[in-house]
């Protein structure tokens, strides 16, 4: 979903990485991240939960539990 998004092949991003550390990821592209993993994966994040992601590891763990 990032690469396809962000418009970068092979992007190499840890938990911990954030919109401060890809250049390309801004507060627009952050809207098309979450509507592009809501997709994705079939499930829907409230703006309480979206407004406490702060990181990559963040955006995993919610997936992770919108799965469960």
């Amino acid at each position: 979903v990032f690469e396809d998004v962000l418009d970068i092949v092979e992007i190499e991003l840890q938990e911990t990485s954030n919109a401060k550390d890809v250049e390309e990821w801004d507060s627009i592209t952050h809207i098309e991240i979450i509507s592009e993993i809501e997709n994705y994966f079939e499930v829907r994040f409230s703006i309480i939960e979206i407004e406490a992601l702060k990181n990559v590891g963040d955006i995993v763990t919610l997936i992770e539990t919108k799965l469960k």
